[in-house]
């Protein structure tokens, strides 16, 4: 049960979902920044960037964004989900491009503290063709989601079991955007 009354059921309105009602002048700037960060045209997959985001909220032990960016990143990954385990479990093993890896260390970093991000890790994701907007972008997403998994853990929300009770808001998310996240009244 979350820490404060959100005036909703929370298995209906379950982790952000359920804050983002309760507070829709906050769900709006939040939703905005998802997904500037997440869709928006990049030269980084939208796919990619959700995986940053489930890497980031699985470090954290945040289930709910975790569970949720995950499904985010299955569904626009063609390996799907055996991807998003794979780095999820060991990344220096997991099939994907070294730039994603050096991408993914720096969101690593990011997550424990941005002063954890040295020269060296920039250094090593430009030598692996990552462009500068890419690496701000990723340090950005870690950020964001450090943020987003202290917002949804903070208040006590509600994460449900199993990956099926995310696929309904994958679907949603990958064909209408974040702002079909804020729920309606």
């Amino acid at each position: 049960m979350a820490h404060i009354d959100l005036g909703a059921d929370e298995k209906t309105f379950p982790g952000i979902s359920g804050l983002m009602r309760y507070r829709r002048e906050t769900a709006k700037p939040l939703s905005e920044l998802a997904e500037v960060l997440l869709r928006a045209p990049n030269t980084l997959p939208a796919g990619e960037r959700e995986l940053i985001a489930a890497y980031v909220s699985g470090r954290n032990d945040c289930d709910f964004c975790c569970a949720s960016h995950s499904a985010f990143a299955a569904a626009q990954l063609d390996e799907g989900y055996d991807l998003v385990d794979q780095v999820r479990a060991d990344l220096d093993s997991a099939p994907i491009s070294a730039k994603l890896r050096a991408l993914l260390r720096i969101a690593g970093a990011v997550q424990i503290s941005g002063r954890e991000v040295t020269s060296e890790l920039v250094d090593a994701a430009r030598a692996q063709g990552a462009t500068d907007m890419e690496i701000h972008d990723t340090v950005l997403i870690a950020a964001a989601f450090c943020m987003f998994n202290r917002y949804v853990d903070g208040l006590g929300t509600f994460a449900p079991p199993g990956r099926e009770a995310y696929a309904e808001s994958a679907r949603r998310i990958v064909e209408h955007g974040y702002g079909a996240a804020i729920p309606a009244e």
